[in-house]
């Protein structure tokens, strides 16, 4: 009896992790790694048009990159991605932390908070396509809902084409990106803050700390790693813009005004060009780019602290092998 129940504990069930784990490994290998792998090899070849089976590498390597990087049209679009971004991200970064300073305020207790979350989350459900058909229906010229409430209302004595203009366009698709995001950024840091030690709020309640010490001293520097998070996938996603600015004006807007570098690889592949190998070297450009900005933003928001005490650690290391050398010798 002994030896079966030794027998029944000794059976391994690892095996059948990497059996559930192959439909996702071939998944990866399949549609996502070869595809990756791919466009990196065409960005340094001839390879373009439809019914292209082979292509050859480039006697000048970086002919593609450079051709790209020299291109107006991608300056125009790269132009476009940092502004609409930049124009999106910081009132959405501001809203988010007033929302959660104000959701995560320990005297003030709000009722209903999970209904306020799925309120401000719900942007970010619906499909991007939905939202385009309907800014598109209410930003309409003449006779759109945003027109007949402004001239109405006296704001505008004629109605405005804002899809014809090109810095309205673009302040309208970050606005839309605006109201998208919010929410999920808000209940990213809502989740960031109550992961903090409670012990660190009261600590600053007994010292005295007003509400607005204990959010600046205590809470955003604890949340160093989420805001971290946040910048860096805000980053990625802001610079891969391409549902909005495609479904909401077509043809990157009034002179180009809303397309960005997302819009313009695709029309670089897809739009009767089929320039493959530029699609490929405009899409590695931007992978670099975006790399070289997380890694900014790493170094710029890491704690000072921490690496001192890291340096001054490693230097302790070095001085006592050398003298534990010293002492062999």
């Amino acid at each position: 009896m002994l030896q079966k129940s030794n027998k029944i504990r000794s059976v391994s069930y690892s095996k059948y992790g990497y059996l559930f784990s192959i439909p996702f490994i071939l998944a990866f290998l399949v549609f996502s790694l070869y595809p990756t792998l791919f466009t990196v090899i065409i960005g340094f070849t001839d390879f373009k048009g439809v019914a292209t089976t082979s292509f050859k590498f480039l006697e000048e390597p970086f002919a593609n990159f450079v051709s790209i990087i020299n291109n107006a049209t991608f300056q125009n679009s790269l132009v476009n991605t940092i502004i609409i971004w930049t124009i999106n991200f910081i009132p959405q970064l501001g809203l988010a932390l007033l929302l959660t300073a104000w959701f995560t305020r320990r005297k003030t207790k709000i009722r209903g908070q999970g209904a306020f979350k799925v309120l401000f989350y719900l942007p970010n459900i619906i499909t991007a396509a939905s939202i385009a058909v309907l800014f598109a229906a209410i930003t309409v010229y003449p006779i759109g809902p945003l027109n007949d409430i402004l001239v109405s209302t006296g704001i505008l004595k004629e109605p405005f084409y804002f899809q014809n203009d090109p810095w309205a366009a673009k302040l309208l698709v970050a606005f839309i990106q605006f109201w998208m995001w919010y929410g999920y950024t808000t209940i990213i840091l809502i989740a960031g803050v109550n992961g903090i030690n409670p012990d660190l709020f009261e600590a600053a309640e007994i010292d005295g700390a007003t509400p607005s010490q204990t959010f600046f001293r205590v809470t955003l520097p604890c949340m160093r790693t989420i805001l971290i998070f946040t910048l860096v996938t805000s980053l990625i996603g802001g610079l891969n813009m391409f549902d909005i600015p495609k479904l909401f004006i077509w043809n990157g807007g009034p002179a180009n005004a809303t397309m960005t570098t997302s819009v313009f690889i695709y029309a670089q592949a897809f739009s009767n060009k089929y320039l493959y190998n530029t699609a490929a070297a405009a899409s590695m450009i931007m992978f670099v780019i975006i790399a070289v900005l997380s890694a900014v933003i790493f170094v710029l928001m890491r704690d000072k602290y921490e690496v001192r005490a890291k340096r001054e650690l490693r230097r302790r290391k070095r001085e006592l092998r050398r003298a534990a050398k010293e002492a062999v010798a």
